[in-house]
């Protein structure tokens, strides 16, 4: 069998774990949503509880056990460090969207050793070479793949930049991939709507990074960010809630060394600012670096405003005057 004919029969198979891995998702979601609308036939309650030690979906408001002797479909073995999981597990890397095909396709190791750990000789290693290079060639089949591969790649080295968690990359991945389904990507750049996915993502994983930090990493300006944010988000209807200041809360204590007590007083103050209406119409940002100003001040652990407003991305001038409305509404008193 010539190298080619190996190409395309680990393609085909490639092909049909792809279809097998599909139906099985499908399947997987069938089941879930049955579990969800499983109700407890004693008080209507839809809070079940999963009781692995004794076997038994359990209300957790009557305490009627509704089903028993399913099966646990975890592993059989623990692990108590990273290498203990890895030797035991039995399984490949998980399916993930930030890959343009999944993660399913086979993979040919860069190392020159076989399964035993032994070194290949000379001569298989030219043909590995020559599987490897081939590999490379037919992974990428098509222009959609292509396009995915360069934009995925593209969101990961934003998301690596900005230092955004593994959840919001994958929600990333999934709005472009739905912007490419429905052809919205024709006469926009990709490297426009990838930044435009990575910002909606965000938002929708309550990570906020604003307009001019995703500008600052990608390609592309802050303007055709929000452009492309704004069209993406109406065609594929995106309902996504304004940002809330105490999201921006932490980052913005972390990046000052302010202490837990510091950054639960700043959130009591926006969450009063809210509650009076204090915080529609203006910036979050800066209403965030306004209470933060404020509450290093209660708690002894003072900040200026020029430290405040070059961490959270704002003018002294916003800070000046968001403090002041604060100070003045919620009628706090600050010693300067």
């Amino acid at each position: 069998m010539s190298e080619i004919e190996k190409l395309k029969l680990l393609q085909n198979e490639r092909e049909a774990l792809k279809a097998r891995t599909k139906e099985r998702v499908k399947e997987t979601e069938k089941k879930a949503e049955d579990h969800t609308e499983t109700v407890c036939p004693e008080c209507g309650g839809r809070q079940l509880v999963h009781d692995y030690e004794r076997a038994e979906l359990v209300c957790q408001s009557c305490g009627l056990v509704i089903d028993d002797d399913f099966i646990d479909r975890g592993p059989e073995w623990r692990a108590f460090d990273h290498d203990q999981r890895m030797k035991r597990s039995r399984v490949g890397a998980p399916m993930t969207f930030t890959i343009h095909d999944k993660g399913l396709s086979t993979m040919i190791d860069w190392r020159n050793r076989d399964s035993y750990g032994r070194a290949i000789s000379s001569k298989n290693r030219a043909q590995l070479y020559r599987l490897r290079k081939w590999q490379r060639r037919i992974r990428v089949s098509n222009a959609t793949e292509r396009n995915l591969a360069f934009a995925l790649s593209e969101l990961d080295r934003m998301a690596s930049a900005l230092g955004l968690p593994r959840n919001v990359r994958e929600t990333a991945a999934v709005v472009y991939r739905d912007a490419v389904d429905k052809n919205l990507i024709r006469g926009r750049s990709i490297e426009g709507v990838a930044a435009a996915a990575l910002y909606a993502a965000c938002r929708q994983c309550s990570v906020p990074r604003t307009l001019d930090e995703i500008a600052e990493v990608s390609r592309v300006s802050r303007k055709e960010i929000g452009r492309t944010y704004r069209f993406i988000s109406r065609e594929l209807g995106l309902k996504l809630l304004p940002t809330s200041p105490i999201d921006y809360v932490p980052r913005f204590c972390s990046g000052l060394t302010l202490k837990g007590e510091v950054q639960s007083r700043a959130v009591e103050i926006l969450r009063q600012a809210g509650e009076r209406e204090l915080t529609s119409g203006r910036g979050p940002t800066g209403v965030a670096a306004a209470a933060i100003y404020i509450s290093s001040i209660l708690g002894g652990e003072r900040r200026t405003q020029r430290e405040v407003a070059e961490v959270a991305g704002v003018t002294e001038v916003t800070i000046r005057n968001r403090y002041k409305e604060l100070a003045e509404k919620l009628d706090i008193e600050i010693i300067l």
